[in-house]
């Protein structure tokens, strides 16, 4: 009889060349190691079997992992491990003896011999992947051709597909998501994989299918920059919003009984007087309003005084108003009883240069300039690419993928039909530049997808097969991280009361730090003057008065001075006579100097007084 807790209390005795059998962690048993390999092979046949009353039988799960590591010389701990817990990863494959599909845990799955495509199948080989597509997460196997990339490249689209302006959903009046980033001229790729519909994610779609020229042309398209069409872009390609959702709270605190309500109405007035024009009666302004910084966009009203107090739009960024919700406790609110409301504000977010696009192969770029169509190149067809990308892009980076894309989906836009781009369905002997390359032949198109395109400048023919997507289509994928969220700059600002330096933070008109390695730039570069002005001028310059006799920084001060002297400049001080200035230490102002400093030294020496730690200045004449 085995205990339920295993036989934790050492009272199970086995031979030592007997392997130990543990379910769940805990040891049940041992067997000679031809034994364990006969029972894992009955175990995976039971597990496996289609007729579930002879899984009940035998008490088998049909998720139950089976585990058997034989003794090997410097390898792991020797065992049939049988694991039947809830909750477990598990994954299906296909046994090549029986062809039923077996479900598998990570822990067995390093050492059985699993083929994933028919030629890696060796005399060891048990079982099969069922799709060779099988190792690829969810986002991973959404990248067309992904088998024809640089591997790091496809690892760069799964990260960049989570940060698209895609379609987050499609109940967006009734989610109050903080943030939301939304693409508003969406479509379904046409060149797309398998997972994609299984999934039916082209309801979801991330991008827009773009007309793409591969050329070196204006110099705009250095170093991953894009050239936009002008017209696309006015067209609407690209365009998006950002979604932001604003909570107003005006229930009485916990001690105060002071109540309010909302509304935009004067409660002296005749009834139709309102606090300000720019808000409805009811304290909300009407959907669809646009917004600017400063202005009002609820209004509540104090119910004892009759002072309104109003919440302003607090972004320089000017807005549309979305949705207004008034919040309740389910069961019914109006105007009058309600203490929350949620507001919804709507930011235009159409590309401006600067802002990130990515194609499905990792190769993202910034919006370098929004070129008039006029000057665009184009095709004997007339057609003008949306999107002008660098020739550079590729060799190194070996996206090969994208151009296979590029075929297909031109060859998908000239039939009318979606192109199947799920990965390893191609080989050497099947092409997929063969088949892309028939449909664009039958079509009048170069077999290799290539056109000869003209100058919009000039009109004459480029000497140059330029391999263009309509000639190539893309699917461009708009992401979130736009120019508008990350420039910062600043001249004068807020500064940190303490250290006199300016503050950090982009929110609060902050500088940007400039740091150590900075300041070694500069100094290997040898510009000292640059180093003074940055470190110094433009942040904490302070002029101290120092006296040379004692060293002291702390122990001068300044007399009082008249009126007439008051709030002089630095300028000004320096200028004074010397007998203004006098040492507490030494009784004298004999010795004081004016000396420029950052002042946080001053401060340094503060916080050292603080600690009983004197620190005195040498000084040296000019």
């Amino acid at each position: 009889m085995i205990p339920s807790t295993g036989f934790s209390d050492g009272s199970f005795v086995a031979p030592h060349h007997y392997l130990p059998v543990l379910l769940n962690g805990k040891l049940v048993g041992a067997a000679a190691a031809a034994v364990c390999v006969e029972l894992e092979a009955a175990l995976r046949f039971t597990k496996a079997t289609p007729e579930s009353h002879l899984r009940k039988e035998r008490g088998v799960v049909p998720t139950l992992e089976v585990c058997l590591i034989l003794p090997v010389v410097g390898g792991p701990f020797p065992g049939l491990f049988l694991s039947a817990d809830a909750a477990r990863f598990t994954r299906p494959v296909k046994q090549r003896n029986t062809s039923w599909i077996e479900h598998i845990g990570p822990m067995e799955q390093v050492f059985m011999n699993i083929g994933v495509l028919p030629a890696d199948i060796r005399d060891s080989t048990t079982h099969m992947e069922i799709k060779p597509t099988n190792m690829l997460s969810l986002v991973a196997s959404l990248t067309p051709f992904s088998e024809h990339n640089q591997s790091p490249r496809n690892m760069y689209q799964c990260q960049m597909a989570k940060q698209t302006m895609g379609t987050p959903a499609h109940s967006i009046p009734y989610r109050t998501d903080n943030k939301m980033y939304r693409i508003q001229t969406p479509q379904a790729p046409i060149v797309h994989n398998e997972r994609l519909q299984e999934f039916q994610l082209d309801e979801y779609p991330l991008g827009t299918n773009a007309v793409v020229a591969v050329i070196s042309y204006t110099g705009f398209d250095m170093e991953d920059a894009m050239i936009l069409n002008k017209s696309s872009y006015e067209r609407g390609f690209g365009h998006a919003s950002v979604y932001k959702q604003i909570q107003v709270d005006i229930a009485p605190k916990e001690n105060s009984t002071t109540k309010s309500y909302f509304g935009n109405v004067q409660p002296d007035g005749d009834g139709t007087t309102l606090f300000t024009p720019k808000l409805d009666a009811d304290g909300f302004p009407h959907v669809g309003q646009h917004v600017e910084y400063g202005d009002p966009i609820a209004c509540h009203i104090n119910e004892t005084t009759g002072k309104e107090t109003f919440l302003k739009h607090k972004e320089t960024e000017p807005a549309v108003i979305d949705q207004i919700n008034l919040l309740g406790n389910g069961t019914g609110v109006n105007t009058a009883q309600a203490t929350k409301a949620s507001i919804k504000l709507r930011f235009v977010r159409n590309p401006i240069i600067g802002d990130k696009f990515s194609s499905r192969h990792g190769q993202k770029g910034v919006l370098s300039i929004l070129w008039p169509q006029a000057d665009m190149p184009f095709a004997e067809s007339g057609m003008s690419p949306d999107i002008i990308i660098n020739p550079h892009a590729f060799p190194s980076r070996m996206t090969i993928g994208m151009l296979v894309e590029s075929m297909a989906a031109k060859a998908g836009a000239l039939r009318g039909e979606y192109m199947d781009a799920t990965p390893f369905q191609f080989d050497e002997e099947h092409r997929a530049i063969d088949q892309f390359g028939k449909y664009l032949k039958k079509a009048g198109y170069n077999y290799m997808g290539s056109e000869p395109l003209y100058s919009g400048l000039t009109g004459t023919v480029m000497h140059a097969d330029i391999y263009m997507g309509m000639s190539g289509v893309v699917y461009y994928q708009r992401l979130r991280h736009m120019v508008s969220d990350k420039s910062q700059v600043r001249a004068t600002g807020p500064m940190n009361s303490l250290t006199r330096q300016p503050l950090k933070g982009r929110k609060k008109k902050g500088g940007i730090r400039f740091g150590e390695m900075e300041r070694d730039s500069l100094l290997a570069h040898g510009c000292a003057f640059l180093l003074h002005d940055r470190l110094m001028n433009c942040s904490d310059k302070h002029i101290a008065t120092v006296c040379t006799k004692c060293g002291s920084l702390l122990s001068t001060w300044t007399a009082r001075a008249s009126v007439s002297e008051a709030g002089q400049s630095d300028q000004s001080i320096l200028s004074k006579e010397r007998q203004q200035w006098m040492c507490a230490t030494c009784r004298t102002g004999d010795g004081c100097e004016a000396v420029a400093m950052p002042y946080v030294f001053r401060y340094l020496a503060n916080e050292l007084a603080a600690m009983n730690i004197k620190m005195t200045l040498s000084l040296k004449a000019w």
